[in-house]
């Protein structure tokens, strides 16, 4: 359950050697997060030299924050894992790299998470084969929010980790996105939707259909089936698909919003006239700016595990490694794997009994 953040430190194991830019972004980020969150503690994993000397950088810039010293560990490790290792060989030579030093903080309980901006497979793999998963869960998922236009976000899962599902996954896919909107987002019973290539009951493949059948009588707030649009309109809570539908329309989101950079900084240095026009629209446009800036919502959680994980993008700056850190702070805060828990316990008691009784 929850407990008193004035009696408890929330403790963060950080891979700072994952990622495309490695301890360039990871520790700096890790001390400016430190600076702004005195309730957390971060053991930092990797070559302790290199991150002692990009410490002592970041607090020469900022003098009078030497207090957050004693909220930063190093556990020193020069072995990683590479981004393009196959999940198989993470598991078969991962043991003592950063990022299994950080899995095996959570498992034996000296941190509460653990984010790394490493390779994804070989993070989900390690993570499943190290934490385990929680009672009940077939397969964790990957999710993450993706903006829309009221600039909360949609919940979608999965991202990527299972490429091909069958029904009673997508329906824990459901249950564990029920419980990540409500425990962070803090929504009270939120809406799903099928990710489909159509809103109409008849759409869609047999999977989709059982699994859109198998929602329907389920206690989860189900909507029915949306199409990719629906991602980013803002009318739903949580979108279900399987790992490929989600990690095209991920990848895809964040071409279409570079697409759009490019386009309106190329044509607003055309000539004279469009940059003394882009001076006076300069407001508007750092505010639409800010609105699609997919580096706020960073940070995935690798929900079903039985400990909090979670997945910063690879090609992170510092500003977005600070919020796939404050996602994780956020999610052993608000409880996500105790939410997650009662969602299947209560899906265990529906089976069994009938509807579950209202609370």
């Amino acid at each position: 359950g929850l407990f008193n953040l004035e009696s408890r430190m929330l403790k963060i194991a950080v891979d700072a050697i994952g990622g495309d830019y490695g301890y360039d972004v990871t520790v700096p980020a890790c001390v400016q997060f430190l600076q702004n969150s005195t309730q957390v503690e971060l053991t930092v994993v990797g070559d302790g030299t290199q991150i002692q000397s990009l410490i002592k950088k970041q607090l020469d810039q900022r003098p009078g924050n030497n207090e957050i010293l004693s909220r930063l560990n190093i556990k020193h490790t020069d072995s990683h894992i590479s981004m393009d290792q196959t999940p198989s060989s993470a598991l078969k030579n991962g043991n003592g790299t950063s990022m299994w030093l950080c899995v095996e903080e959570v498992k034996s309980k000296s941190a509460n998470a653990a984010v790394s901006a490493g390779n994804t497979g070989a993070l989900m793999a390690l993570s499943r084969y190290v934490i385990k998963t929680i009672e009940g869960v077939t397969r964790p998922a990957i999710a993450s929010t993706l903006p829309n236009i009221t600039g909360k976000g949609t919940t979608v899962l999965d991202l990527g980790a299972n490429i091909e599902c069958d029904p009673n996954q997508l329906v824990e896919f459901a249950m564990m996105g029920s419980a990540l909107a409500s425990s962070m987002d803090k929504i009270t019973n939120p809406s799903v939707g099928l990710l489909n290539v159509g809103t109409e009951v008849t759409k869609g493949n047999q999977i989709l259909k059982e699994t859109a059948s198998m929602l329907s009588e389920s206690e989860i707030n189900f909507k029915g089936n949306v199409e990719g649009t629906d991602i980013f309109l803002g009318n739903l809570d949580v979108i279900v698909c399987d790992g490929f539908a989600g990690n095209v329309a991920l990848k895809s989101s964040e071409g279409v919003a570079q697409l759009i950079q490019y386009h309106l900084q190329s044509e607003f240095k055309k000539n004279i006239y469009s940059k003394v026009t882009a001076f006076f629209c300069l407001p508007v446009l750092k505010r639409v700016a800010t609105i699609l800036d997919h580096r706020r919502f960073n940070g995935a959680a690798l929900v079903g595990l039985d400990g909090i994980v979670f997945k910063s993008h690879g090609s992170a700056d510092i500003f977005a490694f600070k919020c796939a850190l404050q996602r994780a702070a956020d999610a052993i805060e608000n409880d996500l794997n105790g939410k997650i828990r009662q969602a299947f316990l209560r899906n265990k008691f529906c089976n069994k009994h009938g509807p579950f009784p209202e609370s």
